[in-house]
């Protein structure tokens, strides 16, 4: 990240927006968004490989189901945030993750700026990949602050996303367990 530019577009937008970017209260305010956006865009330029190689034997196929995982993301059209809570199903072919790896696949693709739609995909892509799964069902719902703080003003409205992947496709009795699985 080029935090010079950062911190310089900072204190821009704060001059635009008629502020003092030299008040006391903001002075530091560059350094500290910079600083943040260290944190909440970490998963730029990276993928979960590294998360989910490191698996398990396991012979039994049983699915395999993580649910209620909080996230935070950036809304990309707004840079506002958006968070709620991922479902994952999944039917391993032979080899299991451990359960904090699914969590850190949300995160990896969480920490960007982001469509619900494509978080939503990408979590499910890189199950697919990296734990060549028989099968993957990646459920999102979501709060948008660009629909809460602005524009049509609706707090706790929700977005729900999914995909699936592999045999869930072909699979409906499957796919409604993994379902009834994650409480839907």
């Amino acid at each position: 990240m080029d935090k010079e530019k950062i911190e310089k577009a900072v204190s821009m937008i704060i001059e635009a927006i008629g502020e003092d970017p030299k008040r006391e209260g903001l002075l530091e305010t560059p350094k500290r968004v910079c600083k943040m956006y260290e944190e909440i865009f970490s998963g730029l330029g990276k993928d979960a490989k590294e998360h989910l190689s490191k698996t398990f034997e396991l012979v039994d196929t049983s699915m395999v189901v993580e649910k209620d995982i909080n996230f935070f993301s950036i809304c990309e059209h707004h840079f506002l945030p958006f968070y709620g809570k991922v479902n994952i199903a999944y039917i391993p072919n032979g080899r299991v993750v451990g359960l904090s790896k699914l969590a850190r696949c949300v995160e990896v693709y969480s920490k960007k700026p982001q469509l619900q739609e494509r978080l939503t995909m990408e979590i499910a892509d890189a199950i697919m990949k990296f734990l060549q799964a028989k099968a993957c069902l990646v459920v999102i719902s979501a709060e948008h602050m660009c629909m809460t703080i602005r524009g049509v003003k609706k707090p706790k409205t929700l977005t729900v996303t999914s995909t699936c992947k592999g045999l869930f496709n072909t699979d409906l009795k499957l796919k409604d367990e993994a379902y009834r699985l994650m409480g839907m």
